[in-house]
């Protein structure tokens, strides 16, 4: 669900940041990827000139995405205004439709920035930078696919340039527990499995869940099926389930949320299916760290340890490894996640500049090394990262053989954000069957289109 949390940080971020106007870190210090800022510098002058940016960031994040900012000041001469908004998705529509847009946009959905690249309000990107994230991005062709719509004349092109990450398909853990009971982190979906009946036959509880989230109750167990739809048939097949070429009601998908049932089996979650249902996500992981343990695991997106109890320490008191694909078969390792994309809504000089200096390694290390930026961008320092942790986190994301967006925020709002939410909380306790669940949602669909 990245819509609601996308802004928070991984870990918590250090105290004392600088404003856009400042450098936090001194150039040609550290293992900060300089040349590439050197390079860029060169090639691009724009003094005098001035660029607008709007995006959902606001708080500690804005004054992050100012903190990178300052180095293309620093470089082009050019002047940048960053304005974060909460109602970042109204404010940007409204402006297009007044023709009073900034230059650049920063989307957390794509749903948004394909229907207004639709209308001819964003100005597609190169060829060229379509071919440079192939290349110089991990799972490059998904990124380019992921931002890439039809625009005004019905022609696909690339619209805009994926930065700043998340992360779903992680398993949050004890180290402390494991020990104690022998346990091995899993490194296929076979042994998550096994892994999972051995706690259970050890008298414990292997999982806590919970689908709690006021009016947006239901959404993690979207995000279960989503991750394991990926595990399950290809990314085509995924990409067909988003658009509803393939059917919620198909074998494929009711597979995937039967295999989510899995997890649901009596002694596998603490409190049960009911409990799973109703208990709030962001108390959910609290089981990991009672004494004794109520349970052994926790699957959910990066932001989780901002509701850790306070001073837990990821990578000490509590870890995370990849929620892994099966050994079997060709799916290589899957990443689903969410982020977000910087559009160009009103074009000029200054603002391609700006597109190119995402490019560089260092326009991503800036933010990453003050926590909470993970990136697929294959050419940064991986020194820059302030703790093994976030290091191991973004490796995830190197790693990825494929990445995809979180479904249910590319369905159309009545569905990823309304009957799948509201029937994965039916399936969850127990009331319905798989087949039942998916039946119910795409009832629901079929019904938009009469």
């Amino acid at each position: 669900m990245t819509k609601f949390y996308a802004g928070a940080a991984i870990l918590a971020l250090s105290s004392g940041i600088a404003h856009a106007q400042d450098l936090v870190f001194e150039k040609g210090e550290g293992a900060f990827s300089w040349d590439s800022l050197e390079e860029f510098a060169s090639n691009n002058d724009f003094s005098g000139e001035s660029i607008d940016i709007t995006g959902p960031w606001t708080g500690a994040d804005a004054e992050l995405v100012n903190s990178v900012i300052a180095y293309f000041e620093d470089a082009t001469g050019a002047s940048v205004n960053y304005s974060g908004s909460d109602s970042f998705e109204q404010d940007i529509v409204i402006s297009t439709e007044a023709n009073s847009a900034p230059n650049i946009a920063v989307f957390p959905q794509p749903g948004l920035l394909s229907d207004l690249a639709s209308r001819g309000a964003v100005t597609p990107l190169e060829d060229e930078t379509a071919e440079w994230i192939r290349e110089n991005y991990a799972a490059g062709d998904s990124w380019v696919d992921l931002a890439t719509f039809e625009g005004e004349g019905g022609e696909d092109r690339l619209f805009a340039f994926p930065y700043k990450i998340d992360v779903k398909s992680l398993v949050w853990y004890v180290p402390e527990q494991f020990e104690e009971l022998g346990l091995e982190v899993p490194e296929t979906y076979e042994e998550l499995k096994e892994l999972t009946q051995t706690i259970a036959d050890e008298g414990e509880t292997p999982w806590c869940i919970g689908l709690g989230s006021g009016a947006a109750t239901g959404w993690p167990a979207t995000d279960w099926v989503e991750d394991l739809m990926l595990r399950t048939v290809s990314p085509e097949q995924y990409d067909a389930w988003v658009s509803n070429e393939l059917d919620f009601s198909s074998e494929e998908v009711v597979n995937a949320i039967g295999e989510y049932g899995w997890f649901l089996q009596d002694g596998y979650v603490s409190g049960g299916r009911e409990a799973a249902a109703t208990t709030d996500f962001r108390d959910s992981p609290s089981g990991l760290f009672q004494f004794p343990p109520e349970c052994y695991m926790h699957k959910q997106a990066t932001f989780i340890p901002t509701f850790f109890p306070e001073g837990t320490v990821v990578g000490e008191d509590v870890d995370f490894f990849y929620f892994p694909a099966p050994e079997s078969g060709d799916l290589g390792q899957p990443v689903l996640g969410g982020g977000t994309m910087f559009a160009i809504t009103e074009d000029s000089e200054a603002t391609r500049g700006f597109i190119d200096f995402l490019q560089t390694p260092l326009a991503h290390e800036i933010w990453a090394a003050q926590g909470g930026l993970l990136t697929p961008h294959t050419g940064i320092s991986q020194d820059v990262f302030p703790s093994d942790s976030q290091r191991a986190l973004n490796d995830i994301l190197l790693n990825a053989t494929t990445f995809r967006f979180d479904a249910s925020d590319l369905m159309p709002g009545e569905i990823g954000a309304g009957a799948f939410w509201t029937q994965m909380v039916e399936f969850t306790t127990g009331s319905q069957d798989a087949q039942a669940t998916g039946e119910a949602i795409q009832s629901r669909w079929d019904a938009l289109q009469n």
